[in-house]
Order: C-alpha cells, then structure tokens, then sequence
C-alpha cells in the first residue's frame, strides 16, 4: 500500500523531534517536499500576475506558438493554449475588419496584447464568434462610401486614439481599463511583436513601424533607457540624458540616423516638417516655450503614435501629446531628412 508524503513527514518528526541531527533531517525532508510546489506555485503565479511582470516565456508562446513542455502544470498549459485559440479566432475577425480597410489596417498586436493584459490567466465568460468580433470592432470606426457606379460599401478606420479603444472596451466589457492593465499592455506589445522587454515602461503601444525594422531598433535603443533622470547637458548613459541628448544618443546608437551632438533647435534644424496628420511612429515632436532658450524650439520627444511620445522627462518616459500642457507647447512634428518615406 502506498505511503503518503504527509504520513512520511509525520513519522519522522515523532521519531526524531527530540534530537537536533534528527530535526536537521525532518527540515531537509520536508524542505525536499515542499520545494517543488513553491517553483510550480511560483511560475503560475508569475504567469498570471497582474503586475508588470508578464511571463515572457508565455507571452511568446500565446503570440508565436512553439514547444511547450509535457512537465509544465496543466493550469499553465491551459492557459496559454485558451490564449492561443482566442488569438486565433481574433485573427479570422481582423482578417474580415482588415479586409475592409483602404488605408491603414488594425494592428493585430496591439488588439491581442490588450486581450491578453485584461484576459490572461483570469476568469471571464466563454466567448463566442460574437464577442470576438464586438472586441475587436472596438479598435475601428465604419463609414459607408459611394463608389464609382453609385454603389456604397463600408471602410474599415482604424482608431488611432488608444484613450477612445479603451473607452470602446470599457462600455463593451462592462469594466474600466485599469491604469495597470495599460502599463502592461505596452510591455507585451514591444516583446510580442519586437522581441523587445521594457523594464519600467510606462507607456502605451507604439503604432505601426517605420522602414523596414527601423522603428523596432529605434524603439529597442530608447526604451533601454526608460526611468533615467533627466540631466541638463546629459548626453549618454553615463551621465544620464537631457531632451535633446536622448534624441541624440538614440538615433545614433540604433542606426536609424546619426545625430551629432546637438540642441532641440538643432535636431529641428535637420528635419523635414510633416503635418500632424502625417507624422508616423519615429518621427520627431517638437516643443517650444518649455523654458527659455535660445532657439524657438526647447524640447523634442520621439512620436510613437496614438498621440504619444517617448521623450526625456522627468525621468525618461511616455507622454501624452493632447495633455493641455504638451498640446499648448506643441511646435511642429519633423522627419529627419534621409529617412525614407
């Protein structure tokens, strides 16, 4: 007849309690019993953790498939397999949305990075072709046009405001979109779909890239550096940056574009102006009358879409750009000249 573990550990406590090299024997048998559970313990209670802290191990397994151990608990194996089966019934839907657009289309990851911040290892009611499709109508807007034989259709817009996806999501899940949730979305978006982890990050989703992978090695250069402290003069990590000298380091150190060592004003200097409209994620924001300076221009931010930038504050971090403060600042957006439409 089998023998429990508790049954084990009981006898030897009263058979041993009373001597210390036995007690030293029942606490290593013991701590041998109980080890196991705490790492099993461990590692689901990192997978669904609400923090910041995402497993990444399971993020890149929801989003890209791969091997996914027979030995791992069967809790986390169902979780990420629900993940993945939830993904790709949201694919078909934005396939369909996708289908419908003329410009620019929904970004997949940003629709399943949400999904997966507010739905990962949680409860939440079963859901149907339905419910998937009402999720990811969230992110687009439908307008009806007139063809040219008189026929109307239907276009698909993407929204580019996240504070208005999110607004979508809250009345349509009946639940707010915590400011946690959106911190993490941020990090399961850049590891998902750039292989990049921010530590700290504090921002929301970047929009689509620009050039071929140029905005992912911007993007993995600048977010290195997030939670630094802003510096006057601060032009490398080492001393830590300012606005400009961020601008600087950045583009220089990913290969995007060589910036010398220079002012806001300076960098503006090199740029072509786009409108707002036009700005893409890499371009430039500029600022002016945040504090006295010499040239029109006082700040810069990298733009990352959805009207946000990624810029030397107070410390490193995102920015929303229709704050009052940044909006009444706000001086012109500027692509840096060789950096291909």
């Amino acid at each position: 007849m089998a023998v429990s573990a508790a049954a084990v550990t009981a006898k030897l406590v009263a058979l041993t309690l009373s001597d210390w090299n036995g007690r030293t024997v029942v606490f290593s048998v013991i701590a041998a019993l109980v080890t196991p559970v705490i790492l099993i313990v461990t590692m689901i209670m990192c997978t669904l953790s609400g923090t910041v802290d995402h497993n990444i191990s399971a993020v890149q397994l929801s989003f890209h498939g791969g091997y996914l151990s027979s030995k791992v608990p069967a809790e986390y194996r169902m979780y990420i397999e629900n993940m993945q089966d939830s993904f790709e019934k949201l694919d078909g839907v934005l396939n369909e949305i996708n289908g419908m657009a003329e410009a620019e289309e929904v970004d997949p990851y940003q629709v399943k990075a949400i999904f997966y911040a507010l739905f990962f290892g949680k409860e939440h009611p079963r859901m149907d072709e339905g419910d998937y499709r009402a999720f990811a109508d969230c992110f687009a807007e439908y307008e009806e046009r007139e063809g040219e034989e008189g026929e109307t259709y239907t276009v698909a817009i993407p929204i580019q405001s996240l504070n208005l996806v999110y607004g979508n999501l809250a009345a349509e899940l009946n639940q707010e979109v915590s400011l946690e949730d959106k911190t993490n979305v941020q990090r399961i978006y850049m590891l998902a779909k750039y292989g990049v982890s921010v530590p700290g990050g504090n921002g929301l989703p970047p929009g689509q890239a620009m050039g071929d992978g140029s905005f992912s090695a911007l993007m993995a250069e600048a977010t290195r550096y997030i939670g630094y402290p802003y510096v006057w003069g601060g032009s490398s990590p080492d001393t830590s940056f300012d606005c400009s000298g961020y601008i600087c380091w950045v583009y220089t150190r990913s290969g995007v574009y060589h910036l010398s060592r220079t002012t806001a004003q300076g960098i503006y200097d090199q740029c072509a102006i786009v409108s707002r409209e036009e700005a893409r994620p890499g371009d430039l924001v500029f600022f002016t009358g945040t504090y006295a300076s010499a040239g029109a221009v006082s700040h810069v931010g990298i733009y990352v879409g959805g009207s946000r930038m990624l810029h030397c504050g107070s410390p490193i971090g995102y920015a929303d750009l229709t704050s009052p403060y940044w909006n009444s600042h706000l001086y012109a957006f500027g692509r840096l000249a060789t950096i291909p439409e």
